[in-house]
């Protein structure tokens, strides 16, 4: 009977490697020559990492990277207490390289960089896989990494930098080291203080603007990462990736000295100089959100304080009437609201209207502001959308305005 072997040979197949094409000649410059680390073995096979320690002095531009500790107001907004309670040696600070940005099971991390503070300093790592084979034996580097650290930080890796490195844990049937770890997301802090300020708030920008930091000529944009990792797997040719491995040091790095900036302005304000007037009035906003009311009638009042122009500073004049109203101070309220409707604000005119008719029992008054909150509508130059916004509440009003108007004079 023949054997697996002889049925093999007759199908053409032949023992052994000496019938294969030999392979194509790698490029003599691996990532060991380009980029200054060392491997790492375990249980999984060997890492790759570079390792930069950056000394507790370090500035990020113009701001340093150490925050203060512990953060009260930060860890309410995230909705973790427990974040409060952490120590800086507790953080750790974490940004991706991966194949593509469409997420799943088919999208791995090729390089992840991962930075906590050893003492005063901030040690910063990165593992990085020379082939995809290599990833348990990275995903278990960067879980021994992590063993300390409590606390996440990243910019949008709630919704993309965690949930993909779990995916990856997953798929090798260990557990995440992300799903025991708090988690704060920069992106949408930076989002809330700086919206009205900033156009964009990506990172890279954030650095430009508000840590006054530069990228030297070795930035590369995001968006050709990937194609430059798959064009290593192919070629072997690691001297383009030193520019990625740069790319994701700045990440990191600037989350670090964001988190610091966000934490100075949010936990001790009044320590804080020369803070943008947009920013006061954000702060205000996320101070109030989270019940926080007098530090935001302070954050409001310092926005007013200071020159901006006249759009945002109607929207704070606003925004402070609301919350004296909210605390029952309709005395300071008032004159807010009034200024509000010499610029022609809506809103203004219908929390005049509803002040006169419900609190002052005061019918002339409440007519008064609901006509002229009608006419300031039926302006052709007023939003069409707005309009029909407002349009039947002020006609509801106004009858019944009128009603009781006309029920008080018999």
């Amino acid at each position: 009977m023949p054997t697996l072997s002889d049925r093999l040979k007759s199908l053409g197949v032949k023992k052994g490697t000496e019938s294969l094409p030999p392979p194509k000649p790698r490029s003599t410059f691996p990532i060991e020559d380009v980029v200054t680390g060392r491997f790492l073995d375990n249980t999984g096979g060997s890492a790759f990492l570079t390792e930069n320690i950056f000394a507790g002095d370090y500035k990020h531009g113009q701001v340093g990277l150490q925050f203060p500790t512990p953060l009260q107001v930060i860890a309410e907004w995230a909705g973790s207490p427990i974040i409060s309670q952490n120590n800086l040696n507790d953080f750790a600070f974490l940004d991706t390289e991966t194949s593509g940005l469409a997420g799943g099971t088919g999208t791995f991390a090729f390089l992840v960089g991962v930075g906590r503070f050893v003492e005063q300093d901030f040690q910063l790592v990165q593992y990085f896989m020379r082939d995809p084979f290599e990833e348990p034996a990275m995903l278990l580097a960067l879980e021994e990494f992590l063993m300390p650290c409590k606390t996440l930080v990243t910019f949008n890796g709630k919704s993309f930098d965690a949930p993909l490195l779990t995916t990856r844990y997953t798929l090798q049937g260990w557990p995440s080291p992300m799903r025991r770890m708090e988690h704060i997301d920069l992106l949408h802090l930076a989002r809330r203080l700086w919206r009205e300020r900033l156009p964009s708030r990506t990172l890279s920008n954030l650095e430009v603007q508000i840590l006054g930091a530069q990228r030297t000529d070795e930035e590369i944009p995001g968006w050709m990462i990937p194609q430059m990792y798959f064009d290593f797997l192919r070629d072997g040719d690691a001297r383009p990736l030193k520019r990625v491995f740069y790319h994701n040091e700045m990440d990191v790095l600037s989350m670090a000295a964001l988190l610091n900036l966000v934490a100075n302005l949010l936990e001790s304000p009044e320590g804080e100089k020369n803070i943008h007037p947009s920013d006061q009035a954000a702060m205000g906003r996320l101070y109030e959100e989270l019940g926080r009311l007098d530090l935001a009638d302070h954050a409001y009042v310092t926005s007013l304080s200071l020159e901006q122009p006249a759009g945002l500073r109607m929207k704070t004049v606003l925004c402070l009437a609301s919350l004296r109203k909210r605390r029952g101070n309709y005395s300071q309220a008032l004159p807010l609201w009034e200024q509000a409707a010499g610029e022609g604000y809506i809103e203004a005119f219908i929390e005049l209207a509803k002040y006169y008719e419900h609190r002052a029992k005061d019918l002339p008054a409440a007519l008064y502001w609901t006509h002229a909150a009608s006419q300031l509508i039926s302006d052709t130059n007023f939003p069409s959308i707005d309009r029909t916004l407002w349009q039947n509440e002020l006609e509801h009003r106004l009858e019944r305005l009128i009603k009781k108007s006309g029920e008080n004079l018999v």
